[in-house]
């Protein structure tokens, strides 16, 4: 499998996909793929008749440059599993300067308050970033349907009103977290754990399945006061947040409304390594 690198070669691929007729479905990755990377890939396959996924190591949403210096890029591996999921598919895989130039720079977006909560308020720009290489990747592919994670639930919304105030003509779907056997949430970042160390994360996912238990009967102020009680004592993580929030508007919860959808949202670090997870709630 012979990736694309050129926004050049994606143009024509993508004319020849709707001059024959067919759907195109859009999967954009940093790579480091894992089994949750692959089942959106096959649920992308399942509803298109073709697929293209983009592995880009986007630098402008990335606010800290070590996190960046880090980050796995395994393209021949992950060529190698693409190859093994099969079907129609072809991967995008361009250089920095390929999609950014000699500016390697975000837009500036307005998101109407979703990027200025939880993640927003602890990874200055990030979502800019987010918003400038998705907008990128929408515009150059045309894609029907674009596919997204949900344990990115956050960017999930933003991308979703991306579209809406970029007039985007395409269909953003949400899919779901998927969890290794011990209930942790999939992620390029778990690799980075010891063994030790990846024996105790499944305790974020405990702990907001206690959360989720406690919110049918305690106010989100004591739920929260619980899971920063147990994270505080727990000698290997170092919590930055716990949000109880909307789960379209992610305006956090004052008071509970029998009408309304929740989810516990989590930021923590584990022996240097940040993991983030969420839960829905009612």
């Amino acid at each position: 499998m012979k990736p694309l690198k050129t926004k050049s070669e994606v143009r024509d691929f993508c004319r020849s996909v709707r001059d024959s007729g067919k759907s195109l479905g859009l999967v954009p990755t940093m790579g480091a793929l894992h089994r949750g990377h692959l089942e959106i890939v096959r649920r992308s396959l399942s509803e298109n008749d073709t697929t293209l996924v983009s592995i880009f190591v986007n630098p402008t949403q990335f606010n800290n440059a070590q996190d960046l210096e880090k980050y796995p890029r395994t393209l021949e591996g992950d060529l190698a599993k693409l190859r093994e999921v099969g079907g129609d598919l072809r991967v995008f895989a361009p250089e920095v300067s390929e999609m950014y130039g000699d500016a390697v720079s975000s837009r500036a977006y307005d998101f109407k308050g979703l990027d200025q909560v939880m993640e927003g308020a602890f990874r200055e720009g990030h979502f800019n970033g987010v918003g400038t290489i998705v907008e990128a990747l929408l515009r150059l592919v045309g894609p029907d349907r674009a596919y997204f994670g949900e344990k990115d639930y956050q960017q999930l919304q933003i991308i979703r009103k991306l579209v809406e105030i970029r007039d985007i003509p395409v269909e953003i779907v949400g899919c779901p977290i998927v969890r290794e056997v011990d209930g942790l949430a999939m992620s390029s970042r778990n690799g980075r754990l010891t063994k030790r160390l990846r024996e105790e994360a499944p305790f974020i996912y405990r702990t907001l399945e206690e959360a989720k238990r406690r919110f049918g009967t305690k106010s989100a102020g004591k739920v929260k006061e619980f899971v920063e009680g147990v994270f505080g004592a727990h000698p290997d993580f170092e919590l930055e947040y716990i949000e109880i929030a909307g789960d379209r508007d992610l305006k956090p919860v004052l008071r509970k409304s029998r009408h309304k959808k929740y989810r516990a949202f989590l930021a923590a670090y584990l022996g240097g390594v940040r993991l983030i997870d969420n839960l829905a709630l009612n």
